[in-house]
């Protein structure tokens, strides 16, 4: 499994939760207590989150990190 791959499939799986949810990148980075461009760099799959942060952004989508994980896994 390559890991810019990866990156790329979380981001596009974070995004898309985001923008059914009508949430600007702003709103989730001050929900998931992280700043605007770490949610742009991650959408793109430009960033890997930590454990941490993952959970913070799951929670901030109302989701589960497993979920967001699974979306990923499937896209592999």
């Amino acid at each position: 499994m390559d890991r810019d791959t990866v990156a790329r499939h979380f981001g596009l799986i974070v995004r898309r939760h985001r923008t059914a949810m009508n949430m600007s990148q702003e709103t989730l980075a001050a929900e998931a207590a992280c700043h605007p461009t770490y949610v742009s760099l991650l959408e793109r799959g430009k960033r890997n989150p930590s454990l941490d942060t993952m959970l913070r952004i799951a929670d901030a989508l109302n989701v589960k990190a497993s979920d967001l994980v699974r979306e990923t896994e499937a896209k592999l």
